[in-house]
Parts: C-alpha cells; structure tokens; sequence
C-alpha cells in the first residue's frame, strides 16, 4: 500500500564517476525492486522528494541529476539521446544494478523512452509521467522555429526573492516550504544576485534539438516492454484549448505507437503532477508496477 502520510526528503546522497562526469544521485533505500526515476528539463533529482517517500516501502527508488543538471558535471556536450542512456547505463553498472523499472517526468520521459529503446534488455517497465510523448511536429503548422521557441528557456529572471514569488504565484494554493526548498536546487545565484537555471542555454540548446530531430513518433516504436503513460488532465482555465487538444493527440499517438501501453489521465492537474497530486501518482506507479 501507499503511504499517504509520508512525505519529506528521506534519501541520501551519492556520487559516481561516469565517463566524463561526476553524477549526483539520490538513493531512497529500500529492500523492493530498483526503479530508476529521472527529472525534467531545467531540473533536479529532488523534483522525486515528494512523491518518492510514498513508494520507497515497496521500491527503490534511485534518482540522478542527469548531465548538466543539479549536481552533476555541467558537460558542454552529450545531450543526445544516446549518450544520456549511456549515462544511465554507467550509472546503473556503478550501482550494480542489471534490470530496473524506470519512470520518468516530462523531458525525463523522453530520456526514459530512449533508454527502454536502447537498453531493452535493462527496463522492465516503463511509466512516462507527463512526457516522452511530447511530439513537437504534432503542433499544427510546426516548424523548427515554432518548437525552439515553444520550448525555449523558462524565465527565472530576477533575484532569489522574485524568482520564488513568482512560482508562488504560479503554484498557489500548493506552495509550501518543500516547494520552495526543491525549486531552488533546480537554479543558482550568479555573481550579480540574479537567479539563473543550471542547465545552460547552451545544453538546453543541444536537448530541444534532439528532441526535434529524434521524436517520440521514431523511438516509441521501438520499445517493447509495458508501459504507462501518466498524463495531466488540464485545469479547467485551459480544458478545451489548442494547447489541451494537441497534448491530447500527443497521448493519443504515444498509445498507438507503443506494442504493450495504457494511458491514466490525472484529472484538473498540472504538469508538475509530483508537486500537485503526488499521492494520486504514487497510486498510479504502485498499482502498475505491482503487476510485474
């Protein structure tokens, strides 16, 4: 069962040398099976502090900053898909560990696809949380242009103090000193005061670049083993929109490209399902990979 009570940052820290990085990840314990989870563009392994807690009685959850991210090495280059699973594979060798379930949120979706696509032998199940079938040709009209610019980097403008009021305002009634703890491992302060993400623009730069020229429609056929797409239902403010609808395709052909998938749509929600309805996820992923 689900531990709706749990809550918090439980986990400890760990470093490992992969390549030609030095990873950060985070290690949630636990005697259940490895489930290696992974973080969104422009963010962190604690985005999992949440949601992790609530599952680390029955799994072991593991967690890394992925390349150019958090903690972890800020390579100038290696943000394609190959070499990000790459990554992952040295980072699992160092662990010792052969099979895992992996699960991934937004663009770490995308990083979860490609690993099940190229290391299908090392992922047992596969749960896409808001992401890995984001499909930027999808868009109607799409060009390269519209999609950079669709996935440029967010705004973080500003000094510490704007930058937090700015996603109290946009998280609202959900804040809470555990939000604002993990949304400050996700960027740093530069030498004038400003706040500025991690992830360079640059890499970022390099990230929706291959997501453009690899889409979901190239790698999702290629997986075989079951999978589960957990997906944001809008808020009613945006039920009904272009941006509702084409989202709405997106799952819909993720769906059909997989061989072995279901979709489970979180009601009224945001993108940020880990941060809004974390116990609802946490039901979702226990229930799916307690199949297996």
């Amino acid at each position: 069962m689900v531990d709706g009570n749990a809550g918090g940052t439980t986990s400890s820290e760990h470093w490992a040398d992969i390549g030609d990085l030095q990873v950060r990840y985070l290690d949630w314990g636990g005697d259940g099976p490895p489930l290696l989870a992974l973080h969104g563009l422009a963010s962190s392994a604690h985005w999992y502090d949440i949601v992790a807690p609530m599952l680390r009685d029955r799994y072991h959850i593991i967690a890394p900053d992925q390349r150019g991210h958090g903690q972890t090495t800020n390579a100038p280059s290696g943000y394609d898909w190959k070499t990000l699973c790459d990554d992952l594979a040295g980072l699992l060798d160092h662990i010792g560990l052969d099979v895992v379930a992996v699960m991934g949120h937004s663009w770490g979706g995308n990083v979860a696809t490609n690993f099940a696509a190229y290391y299908p032998g090392r992922v047992s199940r596969l749960i896409m949380i808001d992401g890995g079938f984001f499909d930027g040709r999808l868009f109607t009209g799409a060009t390269w242009e519209s999609f950079s610019h669709r996935v440029r980097p967010r705004d973080v403008t500003g000094n510490r103090q704007d930058f937090l009021e700015r996603l109290r305002d946009q998280m609202g009634e959900i804040w809470s000193e555990e939000l604002e703890r993990i949304v400050q491992t996700m960027v740093y302060e530069d030498e004038d005061g400003q706040i500025q993400d991690i992830l360079r623009p640059e890499n970022h730069a390099q990230v929706i670049r291959a997501m453009w020229d690899d889409p979901a429609s190239v790698t999702l056929p290629k997986i075989e083993c079951p999978t589960l797409i957990v997906a944001a239902g809008p808020t009613p403010d945006r039920a009904g929109s272009e941006f509702a609808e084409t989202r709405r395709r997106m799952v819909a052909a993720a769906e059909q490209y997989l061989s072995n998938c279901r979709v489970y749509w979180v009601a009224e929600t945001i993108h940020d399902i880990g941060y809004h309805k974390p116990q609802e996820l946490a039901q979702v992923i226990d229930g799916f990979l307690a199949e297996g």
